[in-house]
């Protein structure tokens, strides 16, 4: 029991409590929101305070790496939309990478330049579920409102396209399934022109909002070698200060061709992973325009036999996605079947790294730090 002095007529004297402090273990999780699906965080907490936090990432197997090993390269392309769904066209793409660099396959520069457009689209919208989820969890409900409407835009896009909203089964060995659709490029400059401005009125709904301020700064602060260590990847990397990012520095597609920046925060807290995002949907913007600009005429897709056999060998491919380094590795015997195909995503690098900064922080802050890691618990699935 613990004593506790007191004044009484300007005396101190000494009063038994009658209280003593225990930790206790809570489960946070599996739910939504907060924790984003299966996973759960048990937490020891001290009254309010958490004092450790143990992952536990659930269970939810889908076996796309397995099921690969008995269909042909073009059946496994719908399967991959699964392996991360907010991003499902770096997902094609990653494994058509693979794929094409073992193969050796020349892909058609217009097939280039309508890859580099549709991920870059595809990475705004992956943002802005981010943006919208990550706001309602620090109950905030109209930018929740604002980015899901403006999502809808570029759904309406990938529609029009390969006739999908979620899984697009789009980005094909040697380019892409279909040519863009008559009209594609005056609408999706259209909602560039739309979309710029209002990425302003995001942040001045947040970004120096006080309330905002008070659950983000210095919350949840994440070294650059802490997250070097644990293989962080993506923006909760760049939030940390390192300036890494795969489309420049292991490029890939025609990334080289265009001028964009990095950004990069400076104290590796919940709102630099913020603000790194929001200049990232800025950047992609940028990006599509010049891809826009530089679309040239010819094929859409290399000539590629349905009887497809890449030649006997291994590799492995990676490109940046919305939430870091997403991988493929495949070995091919020279059939028209993978022998092995081996994914990789980013959420359970960020997910792995959350004890070790959450340490003497309140349930509410624990809420905001994983809201700002943007993991996606399918891609933890293996």
């Amino acid at each position: 029991m613990d004593d506790i002095t007191e004044s009484v007529n300007g005396q101190l004297i000494s009063t038994d409590s009658g209280f003593d402090t225990q930790e206790f273990f809570v489960n946070m999780g599996p739910q939504h929101p907060s924790t984003h699906g299966v996973c759960r965080l048990l937490l020891t907490m001290d009254g309010e305070v958490v004092k450790a936090c143990q992952p536990h990432i659930g269970y939810l197997h889908r076996a796309i790496e397995k099921i690969s090993e008995n269909r042909t390269y073009a059946q496994i392309i719908p399967l991959t939309d699964r392996f991360e769904y907010l991003m499902s066209m770096a997902c094609n793409w990653v494994f058509c990478l693979g794929v094409e660099k073992i193969a050796q396959v020349e892909i058609p520069e217009r097939a280039e330049h309508i890859r580099v457009i549709m991920v870059e689209l595809n990475r705004i919208a992956s943002h802005l579920v981010w943006l919208a989820t990550f706001a309602l969890d620090l109950g905030a409900i109209t930018p929740f409102l604002y980015c899901l409407r403006e999502r809808e835009y570029i759904m309406d896009l990938f529609e029009s396209t390969c006739g999908q909203r979620l899984l697009y089964n789009y980005i094909r060995v040697g380019g892409v399934s279909r040519d863009l659709p008559v009209g594609f490029e005056k609408k999706c400059r259209e909602f560039l022109d739309y979309f710029t401005p209002l990425i302003d009125d995001y942040e001045d709904l947040l970004t120096n909002n006080p309330i905002f301020l008070s659950r983000t700064k210095n919350i949840g602060i994440l070294p650059r070698e802490l997250a070097i260590n644990y293989g962080v990847s993506g923006p909760v990397l760049r939030g940390s200060g390192l300036k890494w990012d795969l489309r420049k520095d292991d490029t890939y597609g025609f990334y080289d061709k265009f001028d964009f920046d990095i950004p990069t925060g400076t104290v590796g807290d919940t709102w630099d992973r913020y603000i790194v995002r929001i200049r990232e949907m800025r950047e992609a913007v940028k990006i599509v325009r010049q891809a826009l600009d530089g679309l040239p005429e010819g094929e859409f897709r290399a000539k590629i036999r349905p009887s497809f056999k890449p030649a006997v060998g291994e590799c492995y491919t990676r490109i940046e996605s919305a939430r870091g380094e997403m991988g493929a590795y495949i070995i091919s015997d020279g059939t028209a079947k993978p022998t092995r195909v081996k994914l990789r995503g980013s959420s359970y690098n960020h997910i792995m790294v959350l004890p070790e900064i959450v340490d003497g922080l309140k349930i509410a802050d624990l809420v905001a730090i994983f809201a700002s890691f943007d993991a996606i618990m399918p891609e933890v699935d293996r």
